[in-house]
């Protein structure tokens, strides 16, 4: 099971070059895999595109680029582009989104989400896979009147899809090649996502899609302080129904109660519910919340985990 870290500097000079310096720590400390996310800040694949180039030893990823506001043909420049350039190491990380930001944001209706996941995976996949596109759907329209293809990255990228949900999780295992589960605990993954997906996967004649399961995680001895920090910092994904769904599936009332919080002990435990529960990889997020010792702690630990 591949073990990786979601990167998040605090308060930067520069963003990248930041999180080029984490990077070059995570890989140090034995982890395999770099992730970022994707706001309204950094361009993620561009980011991962610099620090993977910068620090070979790590996979890169993205989690997650809403379908949302982007177009199959400019985001699979974006990722070819990644491919390129880490020479086969960038997975893309796609989302759905959320109402608020998506019409707050970009003052478009948050309509219709899985069918417009569905027309994006489908054009991109094609992009991806062949550097042309002749798609025109509903939704979407893709076609390449010149090439679309980078040089370097003709083995394509892997697509992955931050769904919990039960259409999302069809359409991942019908089209993308794995999921990117958040805040999703062992007990929903074991349940009711894993499950979802591999079946989807199985009759779309499709691998055994990938599980990667970001977890919100710190090895620290101040547990009852990080949780308190981290249960108001989690709290915006309390208003998500796709968030709040998967929370109770968990067995969770608040989105802190999934979150993996304890000494190496108790962090290395869940790290194996996981896998137990079918996580191919675990990407642990939130190891910045209580500072820079416990962050190391919390990667070192890891770090042997994945050796």
């Amino acid at each position: 099971m591949t073990l990786g870290v979601a990167l998040n500097p605090l308060d930067p000079a520069n963003q990248i070059d930041a999180s080029v310096r984490l990077a070059k720590e995570a890989a140090a400390a034995g982890l395999r895999s770099a992730w970022f996310g994707q706001t309204f800040g950094a361009d993620s694949p561009l980011l991962a595109a610099i620090v993977g180039r910068e620090v070979p030893e790590l996979q890169v990823g993205t989690s997650a680029v809403p379908v949302f506001g982007r177009h199959p043909l400019t985001v699979s420049s974006q990722a070819q582009t990644a491919q390129a350039a880490t020479h086969g190491r960038y997975h893309l990380g796609l989302a759905l989104g959320t109402k608020l930001l998506t019409e707050g944001g970009f003052g478009i209706p948050f309509t219709r989400p899985v069918a417009r996941l569905r027309e994006f995976l489908t054009a991109l996949r094609q992009l991806t896979d062949t550097g042309s596109a002749d798609f025109h759907g509903e939704l979407l329209t893709a076609t390449t009147p010149i090439p679309a293809r980078v040089p370097g990255a003709e083995a394509g990228v892997p697509l992955l899809v931050a769904a919990m949900g039960p259409q999302a999780l069809r359409a991942s295992g019908e089209l993308a090649d794995g999921i990117l589960p958040y805040l999703a605990g062992p007990r929903a993954l074991a349940d009711h996502i894993v499950p979802a997906v591999t079946a989807a996967a199985e009759a779309a004649g499709r691998p055994a899609p990938r599980i990667v399961a970001l977890v919100h995680g710190l090895v620290t001895d101040d547990v009852d302080a990080v949780r308190a920090t981290v249960t108001e910092r989690l709290a915006f994904y309390e208003q998500i129904p796709s968030y709040a769904r998967v929370i109770e599936l968990s067995g969770g009332r608040r989105a802190a109660d999934v979150a993996v919080i304890g000494d190496e002990k108790a962090v290395a435990e869940e790290v194996r519910r996981y896998r137990d529960a079918g996580a191919t990889e675990v990407i642990f997020s939130g190891t910045e919340t209580a500072g820079d010792a416990d962050r190391r702690r919390t990667w070192q630990l890891l770090g042997e985990l994945a050796g």
